[in-house]
Parts: structure tokens; C-alpha cells; sequence
């Protein structure tokens, strides 16, 4: 089971850093060649998780022996998101396994929106939010879906948020845009089931990544990493369920949308 998915090819969007570098680096050790795509090649640097995309991927190709590419867009840009996945397709191969990892609440000038409710944000900033979480989902998965139809094979894997299922005053509009972007999984989910591709969300709560370390106050007594589920996440615990959608055991798994937060959440409401 080591090594599950040799010869299969994936692309993680926002992989430079945090949760979408775990979810590469988990994939190139069950032996997928990894597409690493970041918007800015020095991303991984901005929260000291990394130096440049470039370098990422190369080390994400030593840590499980296998080959991959970096691809640099901002996909909020149609076009960009079609070159990239004709990149990684005619640098990889076909690509299997898609991980919609790129998002978060970040304003139009960079950060978090402040304040992010639903009165007092700027359009700018709703847009934005809107954009990098619901339509980069949207647009990424039309195109790499329309490549694996063809193959009548494939797994697509959003990252959405517990957000999505119980939003706050303060993060209206990321949790807006999550639960949008579940809908549209769900939905994308139902329409590709005759074409054997699984369409799944993976759910986190609070996670131990460089962005989230550096952007809020942190209980320390979170930081634990065993005796108790009211901590915080370390970015494996939340990649290994993104195996479970993309390897074997996933294979007969659709439309669903798994919370890892360590029970936080229990109900949709």
C-alpha cells in the first residue's frame, strides 16, 4: 500500500506551502508525479515554510522518488488555469488525481479582510475571497474534469472548511464562499458519476500551518500532539485523509464532504 499510486499523475493547486506542500508530499510518497502549482514563486517564503515554488517541488520529487513540475498562475484567470493543466499533462501525463487546495480568506490587497463580515467588508475584499475560493474551485475542476471524461477515470479532491457547515460575524464571506464551494463538489460529483470519476471535499479545521502560526493568536495548550482532539491539527493528520479519497480505498466514494477538525464540529449546525 506504500506505494498505491505509482504511474499516476497529480496536480495540487496552492502546493507551495502548508496543507497543499502536505498533500503533495503524501501523494509523491504512494508514488504519484506531482504537478506543485503556487501563484508566486516565492510563496513558500512568506510564512517560512520555504524558499521558492521551484524549490519545493524539487524537493517534493526527492521525498518520494518521483518526478514533478512546478506551474506558476494566478487561477482566477481562465487561461492560466488552461495552461497549466496542459502543462502538467504534456509534462507528466493525464492527470489522475486533481487536489483543489488553493484558497483562503486573503483580501484583495493581500492578508485577511478586516473586518470580514457580512456589513462592514469592502466589495474589493468580497470579491476576492469570492474568487480565490468558489471560482478558482469551479474553474480548475471544469478543466481538469473535461481531460479525465475523456479517460472515464479520475479523482477530484477539494479543500473546503469547516466554515462551510457554521460560519462567524467575522468570516462571513469565507464561509460563504466554502459552503459554495461544497455545493458545487457535491453537484460536480453527481454529474461525473457515469464517468467513474469520485468528487470529494475534505473538510479542515484549525490547522498547525505557517499561514495560520503566524496570523492569529494561538492557544499553546492546543499545541499538543496527542491525549486529547482539542488541539490543533498538524497538516498530516489532514493530508492523510486526502490518501483516503485519492488511493483505493476511496474508489467507491463520491459526494461527500469529510470533516477533520477532531469532532469541533459534530452537526452541520
Amino acid at each position: 500500500m506504500t506505494r498505491f499510486l505509482e504511474g499516476q499523475v497529480a496536480l495540487v493547486t496552492g502546493a507551495g506551502r502548508g496543507l497543499g506542500r502536505a498533500f503533495a508530499e503524501h501523494l509523491a510518497a504512494a508514488g504519484a508525479k506531482v504537478g506543485v502549482h503556487g501563484m508566486r514563486e516565492q510563496g513558500p517564503s512568506e510564512y517560512g515554510e520555504g524558499t521558492t515554488l521551484s524549490d519545493t517541488a524539487r524537493e517534493i520529487g526527492e521525498h518520494g522518488d518521483v518526478e514533478t513540475l512546478r506551474v506558476l498562475a494566478d487561477l482566477t484567470d481562465g487561461e492560466a488555469v488552461t495552461r497549466i493543466v496542459d502543462e502538467v499533462t504534456e509534462g507528466l501525463g493525464p492527470i489522475d488525481i486533481l487536489v483543489h487546495n488553493a484558497g483562503g480568506d486573503i483580501a484583495a490587497a493581500g492578508g485577511k479582510p478586516d473586518p470580514n463580515d457580512a456589513v462592514m467588508i469592502k466589495q474589493e475584499d468580497v470579491e476576492a475571497v469570492l474568487d480565490r475560493n468558489l471560482l478558482t474551485t469551479i474553474l480548475v475542476c471544469r478543466e481538469v474534469a473535461r481531460r479525465m471524461m475523456e479517460n472515464k477515470h479520475g479523482r477530484i479532491i477539494t479543500i473546503s472548511s469547516i466554515a462551510a457547515f457554521k460560519g462567524n460575524a467575522q468570516g462571513a464571506i469565507y464561509a460563504t464562499a466554502k459552503a459554495g464551494q461544497v455545493a458545487y463538489t457535491r453537484s460536480l460529483a453527481q454529474q461525473l458519476r457515469p464517468h467513474n470519476i469520485t468528487v470529494n471535499s475534505l473538510a479542515p479545521g484549525d490547522t498547525r500551518t505557517g499561514r495560520f502560526m503566524n496570523t492569529r493568536e494561538v492557544d499553546q495548550g492546543r499545541m499538543v500532539t496527542e491525549g486529547t482532539l482539542e488541539r490543533i491539527a498538524t497538516v498530516d493528520e489532514v493530508a492523510r485523509v486526502g490518501e483516503f479519497f485519492a488511493g483505493p480505498l476511496g474508489e467507491f466514494v463520491t459526494g461527500q464532504v469529510i470533516r477533520v477538525d477532531g469532532g469541533h464540529q459534530a452537526w452541520s449546525a
